[in-house]
């Protein structure tokens, strides 16, 4: 007598498979958008270096930032990131800094001991491009009330203000006195890639100093 094998029912072999299929994809999504997400932000922060770079390096050869035509150029380096010359998804903060030494101290700070900000870092420019609400600059704030129109801090200003001290600077490099250093960061926030419930409140940062 011929044995005939047992027919293979075909429906529930596609109903595990479809179950199978629901269980892996609850996980296998939040992974792909991950991996997309971080991918992107990767991308976005070398754009910010480029940025941060480039302006830095302007900066540094005296470029007038305080104009809407240099402003603008780095509005178009940052293209694609949101950013607009007063506003936008970005700011680019650009501070020149220098050590005060004695021979800076000069009247009424004439002497050493009658300089407030003797020996320290202070910032003696910033300009803000972009959106100033989005951020603070990691090396310091002066007020805004002693920051002239092109940016720049009166003598007397960072010679005796304590909001004009850049003491975060001193992890960063320690300048001879009367050096300089120009410091550029790029800040872009980028909504586009957050991930509710996963990553929220998504940014680039980058910094470069000369």
């Amino acid at each position: 007598m011929k044995s005939f094998p047992a027919p293979i029912r075909k429906r529930a072999r596609n109903g595990n498979a479809l179950v199978e299929f629901a269980l892996v994809i609850v996980f296998l999504v939040p992974i792909l958008f991950g991996v997309f997400s971080i991918g992107m932000s990767l991308t976005m922060s070398v754009q910010a270096a480029v940025v941060a770079r480039d302006a830095g390096a302007m900066f540094m050869r005296y470029v007038d930032f305080s104009t809407s035509a240099n402003k603008g150029l780095i509005v178009r380096i940052a293209r694609g990131m949101g950013m607009t010359e007063t506003g936008g998804n970005g700011a680019v903060i650009l501070t020149q800094i220098m050590k005060i030494g004695s021979a800076q101290c000069v009247p009424p700070y004439a002497t050493t001991t009658a300089c407030p900000n003797f020996n320290r870092h202070v910032i003696v420019k910033r300009i803000v491009i972009g959106n100033a609400a989005l951020t603070t600059s990691s090396v310091g704030t002066p007020a805004p009330a002693i920051i002239g129109a092109d940016g720049s801090i009166g003598q007397s200003n960072y010679l005796a203000e304590t909001s004009a001290r850049a003491d975060a600077f001193d992890a960063v490099m320690n300048l001879g006195a009367g050096e300089f250093a120009y410091v550029a960061e790029a800040y872009f926030i980028t909504p586009q890639l957050d991930m509710p419930g996963v990553r929220t409140g998504t940014f680039v940062y980058q910094r470069s100093v000369f």
